[in-house]
């Protein structure tokens, strides 16, 4: 087991949490009934995230302790464990950067709590991490999406203060349209 305190605890994730961060990617994904989309594997998940090292006793997250992120390891991930010491929950995010601010930020990439798990604050929990994070990095803001469908997180969101983008429409290109756009010109 990985906790066995009375409360929660948040930290970064480290290589030995890769089969319950995949297991959770795969709740998240069939939860938003997509779960044939899920490419993800445990080695491409080691491969992409970076990880804080598995001597660290720390249970406050900080970037610093974990591997530095790169064009190939561009994610980090927090991972809750509930007081059982089950992992309850996952926030995956990377750094991004505001132009009009000149600050960086974080884009929360996915936000889950297992089903059984939820109504405890461990959404909440995970959040205010990653706002302490980008306050940590004199940063500019911390965002996601939220599908449109989903009204029960939509309205969570509101409640802890985040405002819906209207004026703003989410764009990709990926499959097979990125590899044409990539030899658009050629």
């Amino acid at each position: 087991m990985y906790n066995m305190s009375p409360d929660p605890i948040v930290r970064h994730a480290r290589r030995e949490d890769v089969p319950a961060i995949l297991e959770l990617i795969r709740e998240l994904a069939d939860y938003e009934h997509e779960l044939s989309s899920v490419e993800a594997t445990e080695e491409k998940l080691l491969c992409t995230i970076a990880f804080a090292p598995s001597s660290t006793t720390s249970t406050v997250p900080a970037a610093d302790e974990t591997e530095s992120t790169s064009s190939n390891k561009p994610a980090r991930c927090l991972i809750l464990l509930s007081p059982q010491g089950i992992p309850a929950g996952i926030a995956l995010y990377f750094y991004n950067y505001s132009t009009w601010r000149a600050r960086p930020g974080i884009y929360l990439e996915d936000l889950y709590v297992k089903q059984s798990e939820r109504k405890k604050g461990y959404g909440k929990r995970l959040l205010v991490e990653l706002a302490k994070e980008v306050v940590a990095l004199k940063g500019g803001r911390l965002e996601w999406s939220v599908l449109k469908w989903n009204e029960p997180s939509i309205k969570f969101y509101e409640s802890i203060g985040a405002n819906m983008m209207s004026e703003w429409v989410g764009m990709r290109v990926d499959g097979e349209r990125l590899n044409k756009l990539a030899a658009l010109l050629d």
